[in-house]
């Protein structure tokens, strides 16, 4: 297949990559064959990245809760454990939810937790 240099075709790919790259740092974002690399290595990222997110904001959970229940005189690993043990399903999420924005609540479920605990 003969190499397409100008037409249609070429001009439309080129304009769409640009366009992807546009605000990307010197010449990533001007010329053709540098933009072309740095949009296939930021999709690259990009795809591996959204994975990574759902493992970065679970350890912020964890992390968050953690510190509430130091607050409330407990350590994570025996108020999850009291969690399961007082059979209250609440994810990490509303845990920490809880933690950070409604502290009274949060100290309301770790006295019931330290109550199945004793």
């Amino acid at each position: 297949m003969p190499r397409a240099i100008s037409g249609k075709v070429h001009r439309k790919r080129s304009k769409k990559i640009l366009k992807d790259t546009k605000g990307f740092i010197g010449a990533r974002s001007t010329i053709y064959r540098t933009a072309k690399d740095a949009r296939r290595r930021a999709l690259q990222n990009s795809y591996a990245d959204r994975r990574r997110k759902k493992r970065d904001f679970r350890a912020l959970w964890i992390i968050r809760i953690a510190a509430a229940s130091r607050l409330c005189g407990m350590s994570y690993s025996k108020f999850v454990a009291g969690l399961k043990a007082s059979s209250i399903e609440i994810n990490r999420k509303m845990l920490a939810e809880l933690a950070v924005r409604d502290m009274n609540t949060f100290k309301k479920i770790v006295e019931k937790v330290r109550e199945k605990a004793a």
